[in-house]
């Protein structure tokens, strides 16, 4: 490869413009330019005005945009595309959690009791609060309560899995919130217990998280903020100039319109409402509410997010047929059929886009089946999308282009790591598990793609994600089946894999009149890499640096470049 020259900016040229364009702001030059427009895919050169796109074109046709006081970048062969953007993330609260104990980097049993002893002596207050473990390090994917008792002693403690659908809690945390061996499992929830006596044994699923989740103290206004700001600035960092809030209680929204009025949220943000699954109808006057309350420019609550289901690795999804290590249990779904219609019919009657969250196949065809019903005849189309989409039944594949819903993957998920392997697998067979992420199925089917990080769940790199979409594989292939690409034929090529991360979750965030791709007119919304992902093997896509970030043409992240000696 190339060595590329050090990456300077600003560079300004005094040269007079002559024919055909006006002088431009920044002109960026010499450049693999890929603009994920069909009518022109790539260019050399992209002139920058007012914070807009104000032409496309080779370098060699640039001088007329050139004048005394625009600034031109010379990139050096280095890659640009539009700003990457993430269709379904949780930026405020896990900045929170990670600011809180972090154990998405501790993936062993050992590691994560060696990192929650570190937190346990550095974190203040009564509680022990953080999130990010990994099912697969504890037998059955349930840490029991003992674990932390040695740990924190009688110090109420409560940390949520990674996936967000399981909490880890001290026998203190139980005693507080009055769980004990009669405890019932409260409706669309499961208190993990010991199989002898019938005691909790410190895990809890679902709904049953709320038992302690109650207690706990809510994060400040400050603390919010401080969550934004970390998740902000990794964000920028790789990339990502746009996002769809995935499940925005009314405490994130407070978070992204002080943010806003700070001058502290740069990116573009969409916002799905959370709804609540304890309520019907009556709950969509109040999301009506909080969409007119909090719709600025600089935040954009459109949509509403219902939870059809939970997590396989629990065996809370919701699946067509049973699991086989549970005889007879399909899994329960967050709701049942009538309630969920009724609730989406009147979201949509009010303008509201629907933002699903569906990992069974039983939850996939119930989200496809309330907006089959809802949609009425001749109404223009929203921006309904399905999340995650783990198992999908190859009937309903073709349903995604029939009904306009876009399918909202997580493409990081998308090879046998040991959730796979390990949970999700023996519960499915060999049938069901060849259904898994069937991201190049739905595309070629005609469905429209979109990519999200589900961040703090999974990395929020889109390099990452990307790579795994188009090899089916570990980014590092050392992990049990990783080395081996996971149903092959769902490997998507690199086109559609970027433009799910760029125009596809544009549209999916009602960002693509405005960004998603290089055209004239858009907003300057600009990532450029170290090197062009087309020009790699595909195992190696993830290996490329973020040097410059653009949003409305302002350089927002600019990476240090590496020493040259």
């Amino acid at each position: 490869m190339r060595r590329l020259t050090p990456l300077i900016l600003p560079v300004v040229l005094a040269c007079a413009g002559s024919g055909g364009g006006s002088p431009a702001d920044l002109v960026l030059t010499g450049a693999d330019v890929y603009t994920v427009d069909a009518a022109r895919p790539w260019a050399t050169a992209v002139a920058i005005g007012d914070g807009r796109i104000v032409w496309v074109g080779d370098t060699a046709d640039a001088a007329p945009y050139i004048g005394e006081h625009t600034r031109v970048l010379e990139l050096a062969g280095r890659f640009v595309l539009p700003g990457f953007q993430d269709a379904h993330i949780h930026p405020v609260t896990s900045g929170v959690e990670v600011l809180q104990c972090d154990l998405m980097d501790a993936g062993t049993e050992a590691e994560i009791l060696e990192t929650v002893r570190a937190c346990s002596t550095r974190q203040q207050g009564e509680w022990l609060l953080g999130a990010g473990w990994q099912l697969p390090a504890f037998p059955g994917g349930a840490p029991r309560r003992e674990l932390l008792d040695a740990i924190v002693g009688s110090r109420p403690a409560y940390l949520a899995a990674a996936d967000g659908h399981s909490a880890w809690v001290s026998t203190r945390a139980l005693e507080l919130a009055g769980i004990g061996t009669h405890t019932p499992d409260p409706p669309r929830g499961r208190i993990e217990r010991d199989p002898e006596s019938g005691e909790p044994s410190g895990t809890l699923r679902e709904a049953a998280m709320a038992l302690v989740g109650r207690l706990l103290p809510p994060p400040s206004l400050d603390e919010r903020l401080a969550g934004w700001r970390l998740a902000r600035d990794q964000l920028l960092a790789r990339g990502v100039t746009a996002l769809q809030e995935a499940n925005a209680t009314e405490a994130v929204l407070e978070t992204y319109a002080a943010a806003a009025e700070r001058g502290e949220l740069r990116l573009r943000v969409t916002a799905a409402l959370a709804t609540d699954p304890g309520r019907g109808v009556e709950q969509v006057a109040d999301l009506v509410a909080l969409r007119e309350r909090f719709r600025t420019a600089g935040i954009q609550p459109s949509a509403a997010k219902i939870f059809v289901d939970g997590v396989i690795e629990a065996r809370t999804a919701a699946m067509l047929e049973p699991y086989l290590d549970r005889s007879g249990d399909r899994g329960a779904p967050e709701w049942d059929a009538d309630r969920l219609n009724a609730l989406v019919a009147a979201l949509i009657r009010e303008e509201f886009d629907v933002h699903f969250h569906a990992i069974g196949d039983g939850a996939v065809r119930s989200a496809l089946d309330a907006v089959e019903l809802a949609q009425r005849p001749g109404a223009a189309r929203r921006r309904h999308q399905i999340a995650h989409l783990e198992v999908i039944h190859p009937d309903d594949v073709p349903r995604f282009r029939r009904l306009g819903v876009i399918a909202n993957f997580q493409p990081l998920w998308a090879y046998a790591d040991s959730y796979i392997v390990d949970l999700t697998w023996p519960a499915l067979g060999p049938l069901r598990s060849s259904w898994i992420y069937p991201i190049a199925s739905v595309a070629r089917a005609g469905g429209t793609l979109a990519f999200g990080s589900d961040w703090s769940v999974s990395s929020l790199d889109p390099l990452a994600g990307i790579q795994v979409a188009v090899t089916r594989m570990a980014l590092e292939p050392t992990e049990s089946g990783g080395d081996q690409a996971m149903q092959p034929g769902e490997r998507l090529d690199l086109p559609a894999a970027l433009a799910a991360y760029t125009i596809g979750a544009a549209r999916a965030g009602r960002q693509d009149e405005i960004s998603g791709s290089i055209e004239a007119g858009k907003a300057a919304d600009l990532t450029v890499l170290s090197m062009n992902p087309f020009e790699v093997p595909p195992g190696e896509i993830a290996a490329a640096r973020v040097l410059l970030t653009l949003i409305d043409g302002e350089v927002v992240y600019r990476a240090e470049e590496p020493d040259e000696n």
